[in-house]
């Protein structure tokens, strides 16, 4: 199926910049001016829904993802999320990181003076290196990306739910921003505790909008002592949980939000099996047409799982050709990087080979 129908994309542009900031879908666009216009409307009532309207966003998260709805919170963005939930997390907890991870998943750790080791990707067996870390020391927490966002290394997640059976009490949390979107995910089956992500990259939502799903084991652990103490009287709280109160403390932008529920409706009405379907088909012509010229990194190329983060390893100088052959990408690590998402097809990948072999 030709998914580009969905997207506004201007004749001869290719756009590959997923990893960066996904494209929103036309109807989203439609729906943002539609409600813009009823929102400021003096005589609406949409400015009087935010607690029920962002209800139904969580709603609908709950069952595209299958996490109990009360598990759900709507944040806006990862990093408010995640370091919501650190701030969470008993002072003493000992962590694992994944080397060169996500800055915003890795520092808050860092500089909060926790007792951190760090993982090496190292040849490609970041699941034999984590394993080998858990074996060797006392580790609570394990922190990583699902797909890690300069060299597109996807962690296997039958390894995770593996890990979850072998190491029951690990707290086991994830970065999905640069995974949900994808294809299906099953977080009650998903052997995490959490999963935080934005929603711009490829759950298509732009700006201002994440999400945080937790275990209810993980929901005991967080702010213990706080949980012991009353709960807010006061009227316009009474649907608060004290949890609640730290992840979503104050009034939710709701454009942005709905942004994300327009995009939740988008995933459950294409489907997430057929968004994977696609991907896999142009995923692996991808994988064959630049192994061929050996623009895949080493650690990710024997992978059997595979993420539509690629990065060609070409050099960056590559780059502003790219930019003027229409050609959206990012320099990452030591080359460039594409991600190839709903919108893409397989003549965007022969762009990219045409335009990269007059250089490279």
């Amino acid at each position: 199926m030709d998914y580009k129908s969905y997207f506004d994309i201007p004749k001869g542009l290719t756009y590959l910049n997923t990893p960066g900031n996904g494209l929103m879908p036309i109807r989203h666009h439609e729906w943002r001016r539609e409600w813009e216009l009823a929102f400021f409307d003096p005589q609406g009532g949409l400015r009087d829904q935010q607690v029920a309207f962002i209800k139904g966003v969580k709603t609908e998260i709950s069952g595209l993802f299958n996490c109990p709805v009360a598990n759900v919170y709507a944040v806006p963005n990862f990093s408010f999320g995640f370091n919501v939930l650190l701030e969470g997390l008993p002072r003493e907890s000992t962590f694992l990181l994944v080397e060169d991870d996500y800055p915003s998943l890795n520092y808050p750790v860092i500089s909060r003076g926790y007792r951190y080791d760090i993982v090496a990707i190292g040849d490609g067996r970041l699941e034999a290196n984590i394993l080998d870390a858990l074996k060797q020391q006392k580790t609570d927490v394990l922190i990583l990306s699902i797909v890690q966002y300069i060299s597109g290394l996807k962690i296997d997640l039958d390894f995770i739910k593996e890990l979850k059976r072998d190491f029951p009490d690990l707290i086991l949390i994830g970065d999905a921003t640069q995974y949900l979107g994808t294809e299906p995910f099953d977080f009650m089956e998903s052997g995490f505790d959490a999963v935080c992500g934005s929603g711009y990259k490829w759950m298509v939502a732009g700006f201002g909008n994440g999400y945080v799903m937790i275990s209810d084991r993980l929901k005991d652990v967080l702010y213990a002592d706080a949980q012991k103490r009353e709960r807010p009287k006061e009227l316009m709280w009474e649907h608060k949980s004290i949890l609640d109160t730290f992840f979503e403390p104050g009034h939710q932008d709701v454009l942005s939000q709905g942004t994300l529920l327009q995009s939740v409706l988008f995933f459950n009405e294409i489907g997430l099996s057929n968004v994977k379907r696609h991907l896999d088909e142009v995923v692996t012509y991808a994988y064959e047409r630049f192994i061929d010229r050996n623009w895949i990194l080493p650690i990710v190329e024997s992978r059997s799982c595979r993420s539509g983060l690629i990065n060609l390893q070409v050099p960056q100088d590559c780059y502003p050709l790219l930019q003027e052959e229409g050609i959206k990408c990012f320099p990452r690590g030591k080359g460039i990087r594409i991600g190839i998402h709903l919108y893409n097809n397989k003549e965007d990948i022969d762009r990219v080979v045409d335009v990269l072999s007059k250089v490279c």
